[in-house]
């Protein structure tokens, strides 16, 4: 579950570009694609208009990622298109686990302990001065592969969560750089995983384990999930039993959300 090696990115080029699953919910209606057929037989009339539907969604994220001096180029077009298309709750697969216990204190809940089994993840890993903007270089990638940049040449389908793998110091107040980018694969991909097109993206097979998950809202940066990683720490009984200085970040919806839900996750050593 931890890639070695920290390949830098061009961190001036990415910047802090948050293109994610729960931002393009925020398309509006104009501005999303028109897919029905429109029944009057004009296709001329049909083509210009889903043009100019393809144009204004391109340039509605151009216009996000100005706002975080990043340029967008053309090569997301279709990526971002697709996700769109297929961005409703009921077409988003969630990552089996099998609860398998919990703590709480005055109905607060202190973490839940789960098991995890065997799976195929395609991973991505970046290395950038902010984690911010590893997450999301890694993310753009990943984002390219669900949407046909791979072997099967189909939409694989959005999974939640997706997960970073991150790494401290031993003291846990400082991030490492290297951070990993996860999308667990669909069950129909489980056995056999279509392939990516960037060699930067890894099929790794996570073994099965048991993670000790906390959640927790808001924005995710290096401060917050410091702070995350050790307040979960002060409620485990038996801390010895769990990886030190690896932990998981999950991600349900959009990192710019002003009330973003996230878990940390610490993982029980085999």
């Amino acid at each position: 579950m931890n890639r070695q090696g920290c390949r830098p990115g061009s961190g001036a080029e990415t910047g802090r570009l948050l293109i994610s699953l729960e931002d393009l919910d925020s398309v509006t209606e104009g501005q999303s694609l028109d897919l029905a057929n429109t029944g009057n037989g004009e296709e001329m009339i049909e083509q210009e208009e889903n043009e100019q539907d393809e144009g204004g969604l391109l340039a509605y994220w151009q216009d996000i990622g100005r706002t975080h001096q990043v340029n967008v180029s053309t090569d997301m077009t279709e990526p971002i298109q697709q996700m769109t298309r297929n961005n409703q709750p009921e077409n988003r697969e969630r990552v089996p686990f099998t609860s398998i216990g919990h703590k709480k204190k005055d109905d607060e809940l202190r973490y839940e302990k789960r098991q995890y089994e065997k799976a195929k993840w395609a991973c991505v890993t970046q290395c950038e001065s902010r984690y911010e903007q590893s997450i999301c270089l890694g993310f753009m990638k990943l984002m390219k592969y669900i949407c046909q940049q791979n072997s099967s040449g189909l939409f694989l389908g959005i999974t939640l969560p997706i997960v970073t793998t991150v790494r401290t110091n031993q003291t846990r107040s400082e991030l490492w750089p290297e951070v990993t980018t996860a999308y667990y694969l669909p069950a129909q991909f489980q056995d056999q995983a279509p392939q990516p097109f960037d060699a930067e993206i890894a099929i790794e097979e996570w073994p099965a384990h048991v993670a000790y998950t906390r959640p927790f809202n808001g924005t995710t940066n290096e401060e917050s999930i410091l702070q995350e990683i050790n307040q979960l720490a002060a409620y485990l009984d038996s801390p010895e039993w769990l990886q030190q200085d690896t932990f998981i970040v999950a991600s349900y919806n959009n990192p710019a959300a002003p009330n973003r839900e996230n878990e940390i996750w610490f993982i029980q050593r085999p």
